[in-house]
């Protein structure tokens, strides 16, 4: 509680923005998967307070996540009825739950840090794209969606151009005013009235644009908005009706192979964009604190066995909501646990309340967390750390942008990777000259990818030289490597090179040489 006190002056204001950008969000992913509307909703609220409650992590947010809606959508469409979908969820949550037992956290530390800050980049680059036709009041896509090609026909940059031909004149100036008053306000409002910091400005943008659109109907003017550009939550009449919302998994579909094999697919999945959104959260992280992985994998699956069970979507942790987080001064954990209690809160009492945003106010909050993750300054910085920084950044957001989260992310570990074995491959074996004096020097873990190197570099030394091949400092050499030295040590009184080998004292090594045929001297 202490805590709490201490810290509410930052989470509160964190927790209502997060709240405010989770709410489309949570209702445009369960539209895309093809989902009842609520239950992206109860997966918010889950993800919130379950999840937030549960996991190691001060800055990350949970709640049904884009990555998934593809795989969702085609299980859906697959099984006999939806209470059979909400099985594989809870399965799914219990294979998560068991790899955080067996401690399969550590598979997200091997990700490189320029493949993670490039997924963030991409990230912020996508909310603006994707967000620019909910700007300007063309909603065809739905809300979060993060893939390349949508689900309209249109892919996210011919999205864009059919947004500009079928604008709505009212949504743009919503969308524009928002914009204007997240700028005003952090850039120059906050800096002269420091009270201004206790009021988030995603909240002021979703009461002007409400008065903006309530005005424009007072008045009768033309070109108003319609329910389709607005948040649209499901309304309860009553108690009754608004429990019927929630649905129970059918366990009497436990004996369907396509069940289990959708709870696996979820599991992998939303356990690799968890422990990948992990490590960017605790990029975001201005204490830099790091979340314990395998607890994480434990509550998300927690989260996703009483999603599944209550009728929720499946959960992840999520970087949209986590960076909008980050971004609006969140301390601790107590941000996300708030928000959901805010999206239970709102959508019991006052969903008609909330039905009264429209949606380009809210696209103009995401679109501005887009830009301070996407910010010009961030490349300049990559590019500053060298090529073998800057090339897997850089391909990982184009590979996001130009597929989906989790394909981009793969091909910018691969790129990232073989930047890595590079600078391994160089730095492993060293080899200067001075006139026919050669010192070849092996450091680090010598591997069978540095035998062709090697082997060149001794083949073309020329007659009557020196050479000195130092492996005192490697900490592993691999036979193949031990058998290009051996052959060349062997020959190389052909050419009349003379050849002194400094040996390390170490066991392996003496163990890697002698079990050889050749005899040389070891000096």
């Amino acid at each position: 509680m202490k805590s709490f006190l201490k810290n509410a002056g930052a989470d509160l204001p964190a927790a209502l923005v997060v709240f405010l950008v989770a709410l489309p969000l949570c209702l445009g992913i369960a539209l895309g998967s093809g989902a009842p509307l609520f239950s992206g909703l109860i997966a918010g609220i889950v993800g919130g307070i379950v999840v937030g409650s549960l996991s190691g992590s001060n800055v990350s947010v949970t709640g049904p996540a884009a990555g998934l809606t593809a795989i969702v959508a085609v299980a859906i469409g697959k099984m006999p009825a939806f209470d059979a979908f909400l099985l594989s969820v809870v399965i799914a949550g219990v294979i998560q739950l068991i790899l955080g037992i067996a401690k399969a956290g550590f598979l997200g530390d091997y990700v490189p840090s320029s493949v993670i800050n490039g997924m963030l980049a991409a990230i912020g680059i996508i909310l603006i794209l994707k967000q620019i036709p909910h700007l300007v009041g063309y909603d065809a896509d739905f809300e979060g969606d993060e893939t390349f090609l949508q689900k309209d026909r249109e892919n996210t940059f011919s999205g864009i151009f059919s947004a500009f031909n079928k604008l709505t004149v009212l949504a743009l100036v919503i969308g524009a005013v928002s914009l204007l008053i997240q700028i005003v306000w952090e850039k120059v409002l906050v800096k002269k009235v420091s009270f201004l910091k206790l009021v988030p400005a995603p909240l002021i943008v979703v009461i002007v644009g409400v008065l903006i659109n309530q005005w424009n109907i007072s008045s009768g003017a033309a070109g108003q908005l319609t329910q389709e550009q607005m948040v649209n939550i499901p309304i309860a009449t009553d108690i009754k009706n608004f429990f019927s919302f929630f649905t129970m998994p059918n366990l009497s579909y436990l004996g369907r192979s396509d069940v289990w094999l959708t709870g696996a697919t979820l599991a992998i999945v939303a356990s690799l964009e968890t422990l990948l959104n992990i490590e960017a959260s605790d990029e975001l992280d201005p204490y830099q604190r790091v979340t314990p992985t395998d607890r994480e994998l434990k509550a998300q699956g927690i989260g996703n066995m009483l999603s599944g069970l209550i009728g929720g979507l499946p959960v992840t942790s999520v970087i949209v909501r986590t960076s909008a987080n980050v971004n609006a001064g969140a301390r601790t954990k107590m941000s996300a646990i708030l928000h959901g209690v805010l999206l239970l809160v709102c959508v019991a009492f006052i969903p008609r309340v909330l039905n009264l945003i429209p949606l380009s106010a809210l696209a103009a909050v995401l679109i501005y967390t887009g830009y301070k993750l996407a910010k010009p300054s961030v490349f300049k910085a990559f590019f500053k750390k060298g090529l073998d920084q800057f090339i897997p950044f850089v391909v990982t957001i184009i590979a996001i942008i130009l597929t989906d989260l989790l394909v981009g992310i793969l091909i910018g570990i691969a790129v990232g990777l073989f930047f890595v074995l590079r600078s391994n491959f160089k730095s492993a074996v060293f080899i200067v000259h001075d006139e026919n004096k050669y010192l070849v020097r092996l450091r680090k873990d010598v591997s069978f990818l540095n035998k062709p190197i090697l082997k060149r570099k001794l083949e073309n030394v020329p007659e009557n030289s020196y050479v000195l091949i130092d492996i005192s400092r490697a900490d592993f050499i691999d036979k193949d490597v031990v058998e290009v030295i051996n052959d060349f040590m062997c020959h190389a009184h052909l050419k009349g090179i003379k050849v002194e080998l400094k040996k390390s004292l170490s066991k392996p090594m003496h163990q890697l040489v002698n079990e050889q045929k050749y005899e040389f001297q070891l000096n």
